[in-house]
């Protein structure tokens, strides 16, 4: 049959938008930090056939046409899909081989009460570069952290805008986080890629975060105790085989990087050397994984393979440390992959049928410069983080509603997962009622309103990447013979 397409209008692209945003909003009152487990996943479903039933019935496309633009939009993402389960092995190789322990417990040593919030900031940055999470460096090392620094007198609001500062510098620049992941996969870049055009404007923010830090540390008397950090890499000492080698793992693994070694291959080396190591040095963590009885070389097998797919956990006397020496394998990548999937199924729709381009061309109509995009891109962001309450969708939608602007401007796609992620990632925290401003408030303690303040590298990142915008620094164009 042939297509009678017209071409649609703002209110027709809204329809599906507004109907996604109501209930997410409606989604995060009832499930509340739960919605990544499965309920996120289904309104997108749910917002993918109002968008298809607005294709269909008002813009006249057929069913094999929107089926076929979700397919070609899942394809796009399957390369990021790959590097996620991949990263979830390495992640149980690395923490089954001391590496993750041990990046742990030299960026404890930093701690130096005379400049505590400069070093819980750098602390925290280690442990969430290693681990690639915010949440697991803030419920763990974020915890302790923040004890020492009421016991030295600290404003409980400063400790923990420096411990989150230092926490979601990690989340970005770490190939282990899930949004890391995330937002290239929706820019249609790749992760090192990202992560190396990320540096350009986080390695500034950081760097006048630490001496925002620094100065005001230095009006503080810091005359109290360590104990608690202290313990924590005690203890993580006496489970591990802590030493210098390990190193050689990652150092590997940043070579081939360098050597601009395919992410697949580069993160698939680093997962199998990770297993290998874990063998030479910690055989105790071996047979506790694999918690049975046999030969060396069967418990080495068992240990490797269950951190490679599954979840381990090393329990140790130190409840913060067994918090934080947890890992899920290439399985607990699945509920980010469920979201990805399923947002690129609504993307898909809405891309396919026109309405996500007419969206786009409504917001950026009156841009005319290549900052003002940025500073467009970076606006959509927050008010997704402000609306939708998630960071995964104020990095989803705007990354599909932005990503043929950009092409068309001449601009490599890493200039919008960069904004991408310098303005949804890191301001997703400062949201009260947002997934991670809730989450971290109730770790902490501490209401989102009161740290938000001090939360010095998530306020200065999303100025950073427009300032770099509008003054034309370290922006990728494509070549004349690559357009």
């Amino acid at each position: 049959m042939q297509e009678n397409i017209r071409a649609p209008k703002v209110l027709d692209a809204l329809i599906p938008l507004i109907f996604l945003i109501v209930l997410l909003v409606l989604n995060i009152r009832v499930f509340g930090t739960d919605g990544l487990s499965g309920s996120n996943q289904i309104v997108l479903i749910l917002s993918a056939g109002v968008a298809a039933l607005v294709a269909i019935y008002r813009l006249g496309f057929h069913w094999e046409t929107l089926q076929d633009g979700m397919v070609k939009s899942i394809s796009s993402a399957m390369s990021s899909i790959l590097i996620l389960f991949l990263i979830g092995a390495l992640a149980g190789t690395w923490l089954l081989s001391g590496i993750v322990p041990a990046m742990i417990y030299y960026g404890l040593q930093v701690l130096n009460p005379t400049i505590f919030l400069f070093a819980a900031c750098i602390v925290s940055a280690v442990v969430s570069v290693s681990t690639g999470s915010s949440w697991t460096t803030v419920a763990t090392v974020g915890v302790a952290l923040l004890g020492i620094g009421k016991a030295l007198g600290f404003e409980e609001g400063i400790i923990a805008g420096a411990i989150i500062s230092g926490a979601y510098f990690g989340d970005k620049m770490s190939p282990l986080s899930d949004t890391t992941n995330l937002a290239p996969a929706m820019a249609g870049t790749d992760l090192f890629t990202h992560i190396k055009h990320m540096a350009k404007t986080t390695v500034p923010s950081i760097t006048i975060t630490f001496i925002i830090f620094i100065i005001i540390g230095f009006n503080y008397e810091t005359n109290g105790s360590v104990d608690d950090v202290k313990a924590i890499s005690q203890v993580i000492q006496e489970n591990f085989n802590i030493n210098g080698w390990l190193f050689i793992v990652p150092l590997v693994v940043l070579v081939l990087i360098v050597k601009k070694v395919p992410a697949i291959p580069a993160l698939l080396v680093g997962a199998l050397l990770g297993g290998v190591f874990a063998i030479i040095f910690q055989p105790e963590i071996i047979a506790l994984i694999a918690d049975e009885g046999g030969s060396y070389a069967y418990l080495s097998f068992k240990a490797v393979m269950m951190s490679l797919y599954g979840e381990i956990s090393v329990v140790t006397s130190n409840d913060v440390v067994n918090e934080l020496l947890v890992t899920r394998g290439m399985g607990g990548m699945l509920n980010t992959i469920w979201l990805i999937i399923c947002a690129m199924i609504f993307g898909g729709i809405m891309e396919v049928s026109g309405m996500l381009r007419v969206l786009a061309e409504a917001v950026i109509q009156k841009v005319h410069r290549v900052g003002s995009l940025i500073a467009s891109t970076a606006a959509t962001c927050v008010f997704f983080n402000i609306t939708t309450s998630d960071q995964y969708l104020a990095i989803l939608v705007p990354g599909r509603m932005y990503a043929d602007v950009y092409k068309k401007r001449g601009l490599k796609p890493e200039n919008l997962s960069r904004t991408l992620e310098d303005s949804a990632t890191v301001t997703s925290v400062l949201v009260p009622w947002n997934t991670c401003g809730a989450t971290q408030a109730s770790v902490l303690g501490v209401a989102t309103l009161v740290y938000a303040p001090y939360c010095f590298f998530n306020i200065i990142s999303p100025f950073m990447t427009i300032l770099y915008g509008y003054l034309n620094i370290g922006i990728n164009y494509y070549e004349e013979e690559e357009v």
